[in-house]
């Protein structure tokens, strides 16, 4: 492993100059040793002093003739401010004590060594000197870089007092062996199954920040599997939990949903780096432990599992603290028609069902469709490759329709006011008849999207409902030749 380390940015030699002023020991820790050691490109860079980081943090910006914007946080002795494209945070050496109802640290100023020893783990505690007598030198007191080599997660100290003190750690810990795909040390492993109740004073906010970290890593499975394997999955995400298992009757049984569902979420990834759209594979068939159902004849089935899982994205991403809008809205929709694209594999394509999965889909379609391949998982090799082969033949068939026919998104051509004002009557039940009949013959193909068209049939509906024209109806293409005379 390369131990040479990349000091070029000309903050390390402003803060060695800044740090030599105060007479401050200093020293660059944490992520950005990590990733200098892995070859991996680091832009937030966090430095610590034996003394006041925000003292250390002044002197610097001193020295800095472009002067950034600095923030202070002096409750907790820390300093940020961001140069170059480059994110710094300072920070005075410090150790710290915990009450076991708390995981707010009761802290003190200290050294290096009691800074290295409150890491979470072996592979962050290693520093870089920026001392003009040590430049550049590792400090690793507890074999950090022989773990980044053996692709070892493990704890500083006792792994059942860093987990009690800080249960987050536990979630940091399963992200990042699945970020880094490295191995959790069994040692530390045991110390996460027996602490994992601990998990319940740490705030939904954060434990949620590292699960999204975890969905959006290469191979998201890897982390989800072992949340399962150490018990926190069942306290943080008890839906995902209940997908685990197969339960058999009369010789039959189904796929285990847990399984599937993080093979569905591995190969989202390859398709798309959007947290949402892996939110809608993790989610897609949530609710198939209630729904499923063994019928004589056919086996298991999970009917309406799409319709119930769509009614709990909003539930989940409530407790999670996820975003409640835009978002939420869009997983909720890829959760409801998931089913439907497949669904058009397995029967003749008909143009009356296309149009209506693009109707419904809007310009989440492409969406729709990388997830339903991703949907598409078995153990048959040929299985798969036929229903791949199939789903490229609806993608062909909607791009044709919606060529011809533009249902994307569209609206009834003719509006709610255009019904009142040519009938003569206020807000009623018909005017929503009249434009969901003529939705209908849209979508079913028996009328075009068109206002000519879509304006006949209205006049056809109203005096079937009773209702007498009030006034003549100019289409806008009279209107337009009105308007140039």
């Amino acid at each position: 492993m390369n131990k040479q380390f990349d000091l070029a940015h000309p903050i390390f030699k402003i803060i060695s100059e800044a740090a030599s002023e105060l007479s401050f020991e200093t020293y660059a820790v944490g992520g950005f040793v990590r990733d200098q050691l892995l070859g991996r490109n680091c832009k937030d860079i966090d430095f610590v002093c034996v003394g006041s980081g925000i003292e250390l943090a002044q002197k610097a910006t001193e020295k800095i003739s472009d002067k950034p914007h600095v923030s202070y946080f002096k409750n907790f002795g820390t300093a940020q401010f961001r140069w170059n494209e480059f994110d710094f945070e300072f920070v005075g050496a410090r150790k710290e004590s915990y009450d076991r109802n708390s995981r707010k640290p009761v802290v003190e100023d200290g050294t290096l060594e009691d800074d290295q020893n409150r890491r979470d783990f072996t592979i962050n505690a290693m520093a870089i000197s920026l001392n003009k007598n040590s430049f550049g030198e590792l400090v690793d007191p507890f074999n950090g870089v022989k773990d980044l080599e053996e692709k070892l997660i493990r704890t500083p100290l006792d792994p059942d007092i860093t987990f009690s003190d800080d249960p987050l750690r536990m979630m940091r810990a399963i992200r990042f062996a699945t970020q880094l795909d490295f191995k959790i040390l069994p040692e530390t492993f045991d110390a996460i199954k027996r602490n994992k109740e601990r998990i319940k004073i740490i705030s939904q906010e954060r434990v949620t920040d590292e699960l999204n970290k975890i969905i959006l890593a290469k191979t998201p499975s890897i982390g989800f599997i072992l949340l399962e394997e150490c018990g926190l999955l069942e306290i943080i995400f008890p839906e995902f939990q209940k997908l685990k298992g197969v339960e058999n009757y009369e010789g039959k049984g189904h796929k285990d949903n847990f399984y599937h569902t993080l093979q569905v979420l591995d190969n989202i990834t390859k398709a798309t780096n959007d947290l949402w759209l892996r939110w809608a594979a993790v989610l897609h068939d949530i609710a198939k432990p209630p729904t499923k159902k063994f019928v004589e004849g056919t086996g298991w089935t999970f009917h309406g599992h799409e319709v119930l899982g769509s009614k709990w994205v909003p539930k989940i991403f409530g407790r999670m603290k996820l975003p409640m809008g835009n978002e939420m809205k869009f997983v909720r929709k890829m959760v409801y028609l998931h089913l439907r694209p497949i669904a058009l594999t397995k029967e003749e394509i008909t143009d009356s069902a296309l149009r209506r999965l693009l109707f419904e889909a809007g310009d989440d379609i492409e969406n729709l469709l990388s997830l339903c391949e991703a949907d598409i998982t078995s153990k048959n090799r040929e299985k798969v490759k036929r229903y791949l082969t199939r789903f490229e033949v609806v993608r062909e068939k909607l791009k044709e329709v919606e060529e011809k026919d533009q249902v994307r998104n569209f609206q009834p051509p003719v509006t709610g006011e255009l019904i009142m004002e040519t009938f003569g009557i206020g807000p009623s039940r018909e005017i929503g008849v009249i434009k969901e009949e003529i939705k209908e013959a849209i979508l079913e193909g028996k009328i075009r999207n068109d206002y000519e068209e879509a304006l006949k049939m209205m006049l056809e509906l109203g005096e079937k409902l009773g209702l007498k024209k009030q006034s003549d109806v100019r289409s806008p293409k009279s209107e337009e030749n009105t308007d140039n005379a």
